[in-house]
């Protein structure tokens, strides 16, 4: 910890308590899977996976299994479709340029359908293809709680379509989409069409069956799921051609080339056990969670915006809220005087003082996107946690209120 750091927390006294809210961003490794991680440091398995000798074998062992649990879970019948990566952004980098790098001179179309509220990780990458190859890449609205309308959808997806990138769960206001109708949209209206979706945020908060869904690419990521930081993997359908946009020495991963980090496959495969081992219980739990602090806040704090819906198209660890006369950045700054960890705006820049474009999206004027707060909810938060939250946000509130410029 910096000088400057501890002297800011020495002066305002030790928090309470702590309650970790910013698992956008990144949460902690739970020891269960540090402990699964430990050994192909350093025991067994820490070989590389296509060498032909006992610690590669250990290695290559490790990163089948977790292919297999991970098909398990999204009732993929092969579990050689699933490519692993070092992230989800990598994921969603080789599925949006992966696909159009492989077809870009085929004369299959040269449109590129994404949302509006897509991760900038898609949302990138189609643009720089379209810079690269010419395809022309357009942005569907969505409405004010960020729901895609399947009926809109029809007007932006047509025979020139190629490919179609579209959220299951978005990733900062929590919207569920009603993936598989927009699925049936785009499959009705252009058979041809590739459709994507990444769900690293759905992964684990909702069923999802690839196979019934008739989805194309999906992509999940580790550190979403309290697993490590640094693993990501694309579900790639047999008939789907990609063109690794890395080149390099080939392995296991045909289409990502680099050495598996084992290691952390090992972890996310002890992550994906835990949280699919009770998986309605769980998400059950923190709904109720999630539940209880929304209402208390809305409750106890006025001039308060939700952002994303209510209710059960809501996915259930996020609770998404702008403060009115309130700078986001001022209140992550408070709350994290008195141990509560949150978010403020686009997780992914909150570094850089541009209202989210999520938020814009679904119709935010600028102060009330600065004014976002992101909390975001796992089993292992408790009541007390929501308790203490609810005792300390109100008044981390009023205070900057009392200071602010726009009184």
């Amino acid at each position: 910890m910096s000088r400057k750091v501890k002297e800011l927390l020495e002066s305002h006294g030790i928090p309470q308590k702590e309650v970790y809210f910013d698992l956008e961003n990144s949460g902690f490794v739970p020891d269960e899977v540090v402990e699964a991680m430990i050994p192909y440091f350093n025991k067994k398995g820490f070989g590389h996976p296509s060498i032909t000798h006992r610690v590669g074998w250990e290695a290559l062992e490790v990163v089948y299994e977790a292919k297999e649990l991970v098909a398990k879970t999204l009732g993929i019948r092969n579990p050689e479709n699933i490519v692993f990566t070092h992230s989800g952004t990598e994921a969603n980098n080789l599925a949006i340029l992966g696909f159009l790098l492989k077809n870009r001179d085929k004369g299959r179309g040269k449109k590129v359908v994404v949302s509006a509220i897509e991760h900038l990780s898609i949302i990138f990458p189609a643009r720089f293809a379209s810079e690269l190859f010419g395809f022309k890449v357009v942005l569907v609205p969505v409405d004010r709680e960020g729901f895609v309308d399947p009926e809109i959808l029809k007007y932006y997806v047509d025979k020139d379509t190629i490919l179609v990138s579209i959220q299951m769960v978005n990733h900062e206001i929590g919207t569920i989409q009603r993936i598989k109708d927009i699925i049936d949209i785009v499959k009705s209206t252009n058979p041809d069409a590739v459709f994507h979706t990444d769900a690293a945020d759905a992964y684990s908060w909702i069923p999802i069956d690839v196979e019934k869904l008739d989805i194309d690419m999906l992509t999940i990521s580790g550190h979403k799921i309290h697993g490590p930081r640094g693993v990501g993997a694309l579900y790639v359908r047999e008939d789907v051609e990609l063109e690794s946009p890395l080149k390099g020495q080939l392995s296991v991963e045909k289409l990502w080339p680099g050495v598996e980090n084992v290691p952390l496959i090992a972890g996310f495969k002890k992550a994906v056990e835990i949280m699919f081992s009770n998986f309605d219980y769980r998400v059950n739990y923190v709904k109720n969670l999630r539940d209880k602090l929304m209402k208390g806040i809305l409750d106890r704090v006025p001039e308060v915006l939700v952002n994303g819906p209510m209710g059960d198209m809501r996915v259930a660890n996020n609770v998404n809220l702008s403060f009115l006369r309130v700078e986001g950045e001022a209140l992550t700054v408070e709350l994290s005087l008195h141990g509560i960890y949150v978010s403020s705006g686009s997780a992914c820049s909150s570094r850089v003082l541009e209202p989210s474009h999520v938020l814009l999206a679904i119709g935010r004027k600028h102060e009330e996107a600065h004014g976002s707060i992101l909390f975001k909810l796992s089993h292992y938060h408790r009541e007390e946690d929501i308790d203490y939250t609810l005792d300390t946000v109100p008044k981390a509130v009023e205070r900057l209120r009392k200071i602010s410029a726009w009184r």
